[in-house]
């Protein structure tokens, strides 16, 4: 197995934990936030998918490439929607790279780091998001949760 294959089943275990959390969710919680300045949930949500798509896409392409701006979903359907898409394109991106890319030197946010340690950097994102997520959903009464890694 490749190391590109290696991360992405990987990250895809963690990204299915994340579209299954989003099955627990009503319409009406995509605008809650446990504080006045924090991400709305379905922010939160997109923050997490449009970024592990930019770090993949940066790997990718060799320098920065910021994440697309998106729109405010507003219902769960749309949100979950969002989510494949932004799913459907990381694998896209995924599928291309290379041996060479993943241990060519790429600079973020004032770091050089191979393109290997940037998917890592950016499956850990997720993972740190995804935690906060689970926080966000209990705070708004889910008593279910899926487990935090979803294989297979």
């Amino acid at each position: 197995m490749s190391r590109v294959d290696s991360y992405k089943d990987g990250w895809l275990s963690h990204r299915k934990a994340l579209q299954a959390l989003i099955e627990t969710l009503e319409n009406k919680n995509l605008s809650f936030k446990p504080w006045d300045n924090a991400m709305s949930l379905s922010e939160l949500v997109l923050h997490i998918s449009s970024s592990t798509s930019m770090f993949v896409r940066t790997v990718n392409e060799g320098i920065f490439t910021p994440p697309n701006e998106g729109k405010t979903p507003e219902t769960v359907e749309e949100l979950k929607q969002m989510v494949q898409s932004d799913t459907d394109k990381t694998l896209t991106y995924l599928e291309s790279i290379t041996e060479e890319q993943l241990n060519q030197l790429v600079q973020f946010s004032g770091m050089k780091m191979t393109g290997l340690a940037m998917l890592e950097t950016a499956k850990d994102h997720e993972i740190h998001h995804k935690g906060q997520l689970f926080t966000y959903a209990r705070l708004i009464g889910v008593e279910e949760l899926p487990f935090f890694v979803i294989r297979g």
